[in-house]
């Protein structure tokens, strides 16, 4: 049994299983892991974006039990990441789909879209990454075509096989385990390479 602050206990084989579940399978703990190896080599300062949440109502049964049972989302939410690299502004938005056609634009929100445009504007970097978890495959998917897709309101999806040609493959590894910055460097600084 392990014991923890709350007083719970959990037999230790199902800690166990329970930890290896999904080890590495989800995009955004790729993309922090990655951006913790960028950071620590001294090659880019990215950042996962915190949600801003209001606080309403906090239960205390226990002085060491305190839960949040009630909070709102203040706003909402612009891209999951933003940072520096290479002296431009950075900024991405992350999406999984479990689909093997397409991936839905309803996964990406209007003031996404809004916020990705006055990045470009402002001349940031800008794109998507999105994981087809079927495939095991994940693609950067630079932000000017991404919003010229979601403006068009021609269909609900972008499918899979277009994602595959105007996206760009993202190299899996250990350290980094998405190796995005070189895609970056590939798209977004080519005359400089």
């Amino acid at each position: 049994m392990i014991g923890y602050p709350n007083k719970k206990s959990i037999p230790v084989s199902h800690q166990v299983r329970d930890n290896y579940m999904g080890r590495g399978m989800s995009l955004e703990d790729d993309l922090n892991k990655s951006n913790e190896y960028y950071l620590e080599i001294e090659r880019a300062v990215i950042h996962k974006k915190p949600i801003p949440v209001q606080i309403v109502r906090v239960d205390y049964p226990q002085r060491s039990a305190a839960k949040i049972v009630e909070a709102y989302y203040k706003t909402p939410s612009t891209t999951d990441y933003n940072g520096i690299y290479r002296g431009k502004a950075i900024d991405f938005e992350a999406k999984e789909t479990k689909s093997k056609t397409s991936f839905p634009l309803s996964n990406i929100h209007p003031h996404q879209i809004k916020h990705l445009m006055r990045v470009l504007k402002h001349g940031g970097i800008g794109f998507v990454i999105i994981r087809f978890c079927a495939y095991d495959e994940t693609y950067l998917v630079d932000a000017q075509y991404m919003i010229q897709r979601y403006q068009q309101n021609e269909s609900k999806s972008i499918p899979y096989a277009e994602l595959k040609d105007n996206g760009f493959l993202i190299k899996r590894g250990f350290t980094p385990r998405l190796h995005y910055l070189d895609v970056v460097d590939q798209c977004y600084f080519k005359e400089e390479a």
